[in-house]
């Protein structure tokens, strides 16, 4: 384990120009003092480890030093071809790059893992889209996909309602979310960033002028934040409902995750039946009766009395059509 998270570490120094002790702890997982100990380790092994004291110091090989700890074993390659997703990779116009990139790598693998491409392909396979509707390739992906690559400025203009918006962007990122791509962009004169359906987008003009990153931009974090703060938005009403234990398990796949945990969270003690009263966030009464159907007998809407209306009528219809 710890000649893993030595070999790791070396590494790490190999890519970066440095790295302080509080990184090099992040990335591996263990406490200050025990990169300090790996450091010292290192360096009586003789790799070339030098410490940088003060607040702005840190660790660093010295003198250019190049590891040839870089052998893949077999999980290691494995992993590496599951990396790709074809299907991604082909709608950006990415697939021949990719395949090459493939090729190269299982070239120069040995002769004991040349199987490993195969071994992964035979065993994971991602299929991102959503059932029951065919995917629509948007037909600006590639060009936004290789401004993306090249970090370049694009003026775009979009489909915003019955009007088309333009705006100069700086596009940071791409996200395939249930089949639909989206772009994370920093609008050039707002400073700010925000995500566009790309099968929106009406034209793409990729401009001359590259923009710089900000490093400290993280597009999982930024995607993640952005999803949950949309799933809150459309959640623009509240029902009151009692569910069974069943129901509480069931809710999470009866209605909006967030929505779920939300509410769950918030609930009351079970009543002496076990039952859960809690409020739950909804889109609206429409999309309420559609979900909490799902649920059956396991649900009991408490409030709006409109939709426990609904639920009322819903039930004596199906005593009619099954008998009471």
């Amino acid at each position: 384990m710890r000649a893993a998270r030595l070999i790791k570490m070396v590494l790490l120094l190999q890519s970066r120009p440095a790295m302080t002790a509080a990184e090099l702890a992040q990335e591996l997982e263990v406490s200050e003092r025990t990169v300090t100990r790996d450091a010292q380790a290192l360096s009586e092994a003789g790799v070339p480890v030098y410490a940088e004291r003060g607040r702005t110091g840190g660790y660093r090989l010295v003198g250019g030093y190049r590891t040839r700890l870089t052998g893949l074993a077999r999980g290691e390659a494995e992993a590496l071809f599951l990396s790709g997703v074809p299907g991604a990779l082909r709608e950006m116009g990415l697939e021949d790059v990719a395949s090459a990139a493939r090729l190269k790598v299982s070239a120069a693998l040995l002769p004991a893992l040349r199987d490993a491409p195969r071994a992964a392909a035979q065993r994971f396979h991602l299929d991102a889209p959503a059932w029951f509707r065919e995917p629509e390739v948007p037909r600006l992906l590639a060009v936004v996909a290789d401004a993306v690559w090249d970090d370049r400025c694009v003026s775009v203009r979009y489909a915003r309602g019955d009007e088309e918006v333009a705006r100069e962007l700086e596009p940071y990122g791409l996200v395939l979310k249930a089949g639909v791509w989206y772009l994370c962009a920093r609008v050039a004169d707002a400073g700010v960033f925000r995500t566009y359906r790309i099968d929106r987008f009406v034209a793409v003009k990729v401009l001359k002028d590259r923009f710089s990153r900000d490093e400290s931009f993280d597009l999982p974090g930024f995607w993640d934040a952005q999803a949950e703060r949309f799933a809150r938005s459309i959640l623009r009403a509240e029902v009151v409902v009692r569910l069974s234990a069943a129901g509480v398990r069931a809710l999470p796949h009866a209605v909006d995750p967030v929505a779920a945990r939300d509410a769950l969270a918030r609930a009351g003690e079970p009543d002496a039946r076990g039952w859960v009263t809690l409020t739950l966030g909804v889109e609206s009464e429409d999309v309420a009766h559609t979900q909490l159907t799902a649920l059956g007998a396991e649900a009991e809407v408490v409030s709006p009395a409109s939709l426990r209306a609904r639920f009322a009528r819903d039930a004596a219809r199906l005593a009619e059509l099954y008998g009471t």
